[in-house]
């Protein structure tokens, strides 16, 4: 019976974790529909936080790769003061993106719906 009262515990945890990174999520970084993703990408700093291989697979015309797992290392590459656009294949880890460079002061930060995999704008392969 404990065991079940341990699990049953844990899976609250967890998802009240979820509930909240969701929300917080949410309002830190908006999140853009493809035609407001391209009304706006020119004018901002467009960011692909994808790995490399996955870049040169195929990118968004005009991006930079800064992926997620070097962001640290590289967020002086980022201006603070212009708004910054970040795609993922999903959108997933440009959230976990939008909310390190959130904790370090940027504020204009806005992420593609759905991600690349959604993207049906021009792209470029190498």
């Amino acid at each position: 019976m404990e065991t079940l009262y341990f699990i049953l515990i844990l899976l609250g945890v967890i998802i009240a974790y979820s509930a909240f990174m969701y929300f917080y999520q949410r309002r830190i970084v908006k999140t853009l529909t493809e035609d407001e993703f391209k009304a706006g990408y020119r004018k901002a700093q467009l960011i692909d936080v994808r790995e490399p291989n996955e870049y040169q697979a195929g990118h968004i015309l005009g991006a930079r790769n800064i992926p997620v797992s070097q962001l640290r290392m590289r967020m002086k590459e980022i201006r603070p003061d212009k708004p910054v656009y970040l795609y993922c294949q999903s959108g997933a880890r440009s959230g976990r993106a939008a909310q390190m460079l959130h904790r370090k002061g940027y504020k204009d930060l806005s992420h593609l719906q759905g991600g690349f995999k959604k993207w049906g704008g021009k792209i470029k392969t190498k």
